[in-house]
């Protein structure tokens, strides 16, 4: 994959909502056969966030990522939300969320599981590239609502959440994005799917073993293009489905969870939200500076994957969610 002229890529504000309900671990011991020390085990995950609408969520992220960019909601020239829950079949959930924050643009959704939000980047890179100054790119799930509680391979995972950030074109060359890679195997759709007016059906082993070979894939895609290897990399702040699955990953790329951004714990798997999540919280813990070599790194259902590997500008102000 070739890539991309360069253009001025930076990050003008950032933003994250998780709602109010938690579902602790415990919480979950009343519905099935779990407890909080075998779904920590396997998973990593302590709580997840329950409630709300995904226009709500995102308008709440997105709300945040608008006033730290000190930009009016006149600026924005595109929001794209990606999310594998919409609050609708129809329409898309982009246009209620531009209208919640006032902005007056072009508005849709991308659904690339919890890819879509790397995604949404690439795409926010393109329209940068025709021209356009300022983007909203939001992640942002409400999974409780396709998500079986009493169900332990998928009840255990899930939760609902939101994340978004303004991406901003700068002339300057403080940043930029140096590679990236998307990708899909529909083949594998079958492993991770929800049906109209179903919940989440999932085969774990085999999401497992696919989400394992796909990141390895993606990254050294991106590596590659950005002409780095694993120790450029300042930062990585991966999709977090279950902590095992990154953990066998790095094992076979080399690279170390002391450079690896983690909110799975207190948020659970946000599909399309937790990166930006993660990336919200990165900023909060000072871990992200100036020229940080970042590492975004998606991969879901689809089968979908993708990373984008940027050399940081821009707001250094973050959320801490929980």
């Amino acid at each position: 994959m070739p890539s991309l002229p360069g253009v001025g890529f930076r990050f003008a504000g950032v933003g994250a909502h998780l709602p109010e309900k938690v579902i602790a671990n415990d919480d979950l011991s009343d519905s099935m056969d779990t407890t909080d020390e075998w779904i920590r085990e396997r998973t990593g995950i302590g709580a997840r966030h329950v409630g709300g609408m995904t226009s709500e969520l995102a308008i709440e992220a997105g709300r945040q990522a608008l006033e730290r960019s000190g930009l009016a909601p006149a600026d924005i020239q595109q929001v794209i939300l990606a999310t594998t829950s919409p609050d609708f079949m129809c329409p898309g959930t982009a246009p209620a969320v531009a209208h919640g924050l006032g902005l007056d643009c072009g508005a849709f959704d991308v659904q690339a599981a919890c890819s879509g939000w790397v995604y949404g980047l690439v795409v926010a890179n393109g329209f940068l590239l025709q021209g356009m100054d300022n983007l909203l790119v939001i992640g942002a799930e409400s999974l409780d609502r396709i998500t079986d509680y009493t169900a332990r391979d998928t009840g255990i995972l899930f939760g609902n959440g939101a994340g978004a950030a303004v991406i901003q074109r700068d002339d300057s060359d403080a940043g930029r994005i140096l590679g990236w890679d998307l990708g899909a195997d529909g083949d594998y759709v079958h492993i991770l799917y929800s049906e109209h007016d179903g919940v989440l059906t999932m085969d774990g082993k085999e999401v497992f073993r696919q989400a394992v070979t796909a990141i390895q894939r993606t990254t050294t895609a991106s590596l590659e293009m950005a002409g780095l290897t694993v120790d450029d990399i300042d930062l990585v702040i991966p999709h977090q489905a279950n902590v095992r699955i990154v953990e066998a990953a790095w094992k076979r790329l080399g690279f170390s969870m002391d450079k690896t951004a983690m909110i799975l714990e207190h948020t659970g798997n946000t599909s399309a939200a937790t990166i930006p999540m993660a990336l919200a919280d990165s900023l909060y813990k000072e871990r992200i500076t100036e020229g940080s070599k970042v590492l975004f790194l998606g991969f879901g259902a689809g089968m979908t994957w993708s990373s984008v590997i940027v050399d940081y500008a821009g707001s250094l102000t973050g959320t801490a969610a929980w």
